[in-house]
């Protein structure tokens, strides 16, 4: 009999992709949507939906029958205001926390930020759902990562519309914060070896490429991979999260909702400190110029409305 694992947040970037690695492992994936009527792609790749709110502590009975691992992808990206995003998630983790709990999932596994002590409200929500889940569920294996470069990321689609719409970008002080990016199929591979690696469970894990390198930095090897000129920037250091955000929402097809807690959250280093809990894995992260020409390779294979 396959194992089972519960999906949430399979219709985003990466639990679709998760959900997908899992199958093709073997698992029998069952995933957490809120609307039926919008998944029926999950429904046709031959998933099983359940469907229910993390908001409904009552709708979530069930989802965990006969689950060995749940994945907890579910973050709101600082959407509302901020009291109101920050007790939603709080809440959202609770209750499914609760569940895992109640119905008996061996593990839970959640996908977080790097950064510590972080000035952005969506990366401090982000490490207190670890908390929640880890007080009140079963064993979690926490997972942190900075930007993940992949086709549909909205980091790297910020990152590639910047460099293609503007022939020069004023400089925000946050380009020169360092972080160090993580390939989609890399996140992937990691997230699905955890149920193999017992020792990963009850513990952090923070996972990245091999190269450090600033906002700055990666939108040269953005130009150099598209093949055109790096762009020149102009300083600008007193420029706010609020300026930034309106400014990436007029430029790139990424919405100023989203835009905003993404750039908060980059005056904050998302490098890995501590590098132990990756070192239990037998996984070696590819390069950012790698991910990114994986990334582009991809890119050209997706339909418009969905680049």
């Amino acid at each position: 009999m396959a194992r089972r694992a519960l999906v949430t947040g399979a219709t985003g970037f990466v639990g679709g992709r998760l959900a997908g690695a899992l199958a093709d492992r073997g698992w029998a994936v069952q995933c957490l949507v809120r609307d039926r009527a919008r998944a029926q792609g999950l429904a046709h790749r031959g998933f099983e939906l359940h469907e229910a709110d993390v908001l409904d502590a009552d709708a979530l009975r069930g989802a965990g029958d006969g689950v060995e691992i749940a994945y907890y992808l579910i973050h709101a990206m600082g959407r509302g205001a901020r009291g109101e995003f920050e007790e939603r998630e709080r809440q959202s983790a609770r209750n499914f926390a609760e569940m895992a709990e109640r119905e008996g999932i061996a593990r839970v596994v959640y996908l977080g930020g790097l950064g510590d002590r972080p000035g952005s409200a969506h990366l401090r929500s982000r490490h207190r759902t670890a908390e929640i889940l880890s007080e009140l569920g079963p064993p979690l294996t926490y997972f942190r990562a900075g930007m993940i470069v992949g086709a549909g990321s909205e980091s790297y689609r910020t990152l590639r519309y910047l460099v293609q719409r503007l022939p020069a970008m004023i400089g925000p002080a946050w380009l020169k914060t360092p972080t160090q990016a993580i390939a989609i199929d890399d996140v992937i591979a990691y997230l699905v070896a955890a149920p193999d690696v017992p020792a990963s469970a009850g513990r952090e894990v923070q996972i990245a490429g091999p190269d450090v390198l600033s906002y700055g930095e990666m939108l040269d090897l953005m130009a150099d991979a598209l093949g055109v000129r790096r762009r020149p920037r102009v300083p600008v250091p007193l420029i706010t999260p609020w300026l930034s955000s309106h400014w990436i929402g007029l430029v790139t097809p990424v919405d100023a909702g989203v835009a905003r807690p993404l750039v908060e959250g980059l005056s904050t280093p998302t490098t890995v400190t501590d590098s132990s809990g990756a070192e239990l894995f037998d996984i070696h992260p590819m390069p950012f110029m790698d991910a990114l020409r994986r990334a582009l390779d991809e890119d050209h294979d997706l339909p418009a409305s969905a680049r």
